[in-house]
């Protein structure tokens, strides 16, 4: 090591993910080459972006091009590019450290004993260690685009790496991977250029490859790949196998997507878009919400911006793709993107090919929208507030849990409610609850149930907040069964009429008056119920109030919630509520009425005022 060689170690997490790479078994070791090659060509893409405003940093190389070359006596695979290049810092800052919030919670979920596999690589958005599957030590030397200064980056993996200046002469980065041994099918030239025509083909620059002669590379180059930006190719020249390839490419996934929709448009704006929906959704999609997401945006073939928010809402943060517009100026910023006209309309135009593209597989492969329903479903609902423009066309997509199945999973479409509606309903019913066991055992659900009418079972954190938005599909009325009073409108033909609910409440006028005075101001009212058939009461809030699921929501969040109580409604004919009328002990009355208020509370997911007083009324009653 020389003076000026400085030695340093590893980030904590990029040493965990070494170990990964160095420790665990793969299924496809081939990814590597993927990954170098994808990130040289970032480099180019980048260096073409910057040429822009500053021509002079091509120099005398205005060629773009990646370069592959093997020597099999030294055992070495190098991967070279002309591309940006990194300075010191940033080979420090990109290959030292992991910059990507979420990944130590990710590592540190990862039990003891799980085995990560060649997907983790990707995940991380790290594909650079992926080199360490193949390689036991691994050396980079770069030189940044207009800098006279070059460094060598070295690591054996082993928790540390080197960094000194270097006599590099070209721009660019190259990297060569002392392959381990067991590994020499990536020093056999057939075998790299069918991996490169594999995964690489669609890579827009020329990927060369030395000329083989006796079996040997020579100092002559032939570019093995197409060379052309897969988007700007005719669908019908573009096999399956490369848009997969080139999602891969994009998103850095391992897996393949689950649809795509390729168009190119000419009018008024001139663009080509090409999108595709994930089949999963990548480790930090949960908690890594400050991560720029988009597609990555060209203009004219240029690469201006990896990440373009702004050309999708946030809705649907989970597309990944490319679009590449032949109107916007080849300086567009972030504030040119902001305010936009032009941007507007590219947007809205990207947004209708997703949503087609997603009613499309939901129309043609349930199963595999499912699929696409388990990962993404709770994002897609935000659209129902951010996009009033296309509510019915995203309510159209959305999924839930219902009466009809009995099961969690089995979801259903507000297509395949109204499809089943009954006589005289005229709402979609639903109930919001915190769970899955809550809504779907909720007393509210009784009389319904009783007539067969379905109920969509709303249990996730976001859809009371998100049906809020919607008010009606296809001109029926979407109804909160736990609000109000319920009628013809929410039961069907069959369900009693004014006459029939005015005398049974008659008949319990004296019942009901004796509970109000229990009860006092913990209830807004106390009435006779139409929802209940087998259990005493349930409490109910106003047709306008708040959900006491969303008001429960709201308070653990931190917020204010308006005031409002709840009526309790009852089931005269139930035997406690008949144990009640006809208790002479007044103390004892009060408390079976406190009780009974205290069950509705229970069932409906609250919590108690005072859990200490309910065990004392129960033990009491259940002794005497």
């Amino acid at each position: 090591m020389t003076a000026a060689t400085k030695s340093y170690e590893f980030q904590s997490d990029v040493q965990q993910v070494l170990h990964l790479v160095t420790h665990s078994l793969y299924s496809n070791k081939n990814i590597f080459l993927r990954e170098l090659v994808s990130n040289a060509s970032d480099a180019c893409d980048k260096l073409r972006f910057e040429a822009l405003k500053a021509p002079e940093l091509y120099g005398d190389q205005p060629e773009l091009r990646i370069d592959l070359d093997w020597d099999k006596d030294a055992r070495t695979l190098t991967i070279r590019d002309s591309g940006i290049g990194m300075s010191r810092q940033e080979l420090i800052d990109n290959l030292g450290t992991i910059a990507r919030s979420g990944t130590r919670k990710f590592l540190e979920s990862l039990g003891e004993a799980q085995k990560a596999d060649a997907q983790l690589i990707g995940q991380f958005g790290v594909g650079f260690y992926a080199a360490f599957i193949v390689a036991d030590r691994v050396a980079v030397t770069s030189r940044r685009a207009g800098s006279d200064e070059a460094f060598a980056w070295e690591s054996a993996g082993d928790g540390r790496f080197t960094l000194e200046p270097s006599d590099k002469a070209e721009r660019g980065t190259t990297i060569v991977l002392h392959l381990k041994e067991g590994e020499d099918e990536f020093l056999d030239g057939w075998n790299l250029r069918s991996l490169v025509r594999t995964y690489s083909d669609h890579i827009g620059f020329p990927i060369r490859m030395p000329v083989e002669k006796d079996g040997a590379p020579t100092d002559e180059f032939e570019t093995v790949n197409q060379a052309a930006a897969l988007w700007t190719r005719p669908k019908a020249e573009i096999s399956d196998e490369e848009y997969q390839a080139f999602y891969k490419h994009v998103s850095h996934d391992f897996g393949d997507a689950l649809a795509w929709s390729h168009n190119r448009v000419e009018g008024n704006q001139n663009f080509t878009s090409l999108v595709y929906v994930p089949a999963k959704a990548p480790f930090d999609f949960g908690f890594d919400r400050d991560a720029r997401k988009g597609l990555k945006l060209y203009v004219k073939r240029v690469f201006i911006m990896d990440a373009a928010e702004e050309m999708l809402p946030a809705y649907l943060r989970f597309v990944r793709g490319v679009i590449d517009s032949d109107d916007l100026p080849l300086n567009v910023s972030r504030e040119i993107l902001q305010g936009s006209r032009q941007v507007d309309k590219l947007k809205n135009a990207l947004v209708r090919r997703v949503l087609d593209l997603l009613e499309k597989t939901a129309r043609e492969e349930p199963e595999k929208y499912a699929g696409f329903w388990r990962e993404f479903g709770a994002v897609l609902k935000e659209g129902l507030a951010e996009d009033p423009a296309n509510s019915q066309r995203i309510a159209k997509l959305l999924r839930f849990a219902s009466t009809h199945t009995g099961e969690r999973e089995a979801q259903v479409s507000l297509d395949d409610y109204l499809a089943r509606m009954k006589p005289g309903q005229e709402t979609i019913n639903y109930l919001s609850a915190d769970g899955w066991n809550a809504a779907r055992h909720s007393p509210q659900l009784e009389a319904l149930a009783a007539r067969s009418v379905e109920v969509l079972l709303l249990h996730e954190r976001i859809d009371e907040w998100a049906i809020g938005y919607l008010n009606e599909y296809e001109g029926k009325k979407l109804r909160n069964i736990a609000k109000g009073e319920l009628g013809r409108a929410e039961l069907g033909e069959g369900a009693p009429d004014a006459s029939q609910q005015e005398e049974r409440a008659r008949e319990a006028s004296a019942l009901v008056e004796k509970l109000k005075a229990t009860l006092g101001e913990r209830v807004a009212d106390v009435r006779v119920s139409q929802r209940l058939t087998d259990s005493p009461a349930c409490l109910v809030m106003g047709e306008y109030d708040m959900a006491l699921h969303m008001q429960r929501l709201l308070k653990a969040a931190g917020h204010e919630v308006p005031a409002g109580k709840p009526a309790l409604e009852i089931n005269p004919e139930h035997p406690l509520l008949q144990r009640y009328d006809a208790e002479a002990d007044a103390a004892r009355r009060d408390d079976l009425g406190l009780l009974l208020f205290e069950q509705a509370q229970l069932a409906e997911g609250a919590q108690l005022d005072d859990p200490a007083a309910f065990v004392r009324r129960m033990n009491a009653l259940l002794l005497g």
